[in-house]
């Protein structure tokens, strides 16, 4: 998979392809709705790009002060951008 429509066409399987990065199969469940197990793929990761799904994931659970803590450790900035766009942002970053 290389490009974002690629990713986006993914969706339409049941699982994810086992290839696919933890942040990748974090933002590959909640693009299909499924927050808890995007949650669950980098939850207990330390690394900055883990970081950085994990804010945007409590940023899109309104959990602003749980998110900037997160894009603190990422090194990132919480955007002001619209959700849908921060995560088609981080996919094309991760592929």
């Amino acid at each position: 998979m290389k490009t974002l429509a690629e990713f986006k066409a993914s969706l339409n399987s049941e699982q994810p392809d086992s290839a696919l990065s933890a942040q990748l199969k974090s933002l590959w469940y909640d693009g299909k709705g499924d927050w808890h197990q995007a949650h669950a793929q980098v939850d207990h990761l330390d690394d900055r790009a883990s970081a950085w799904v994990h804010a945007y994931l409590h940023r899109k659970e309104g959990d602003i002060h749980n998110a900037d803590y997160w894009y603190g450790k990422a090194r990132q900035t919480r955007p002001t951008l619209p959700l849908e766009k921060e995560w088609e942002q981080l996919v094309v970053q991760f592929l």
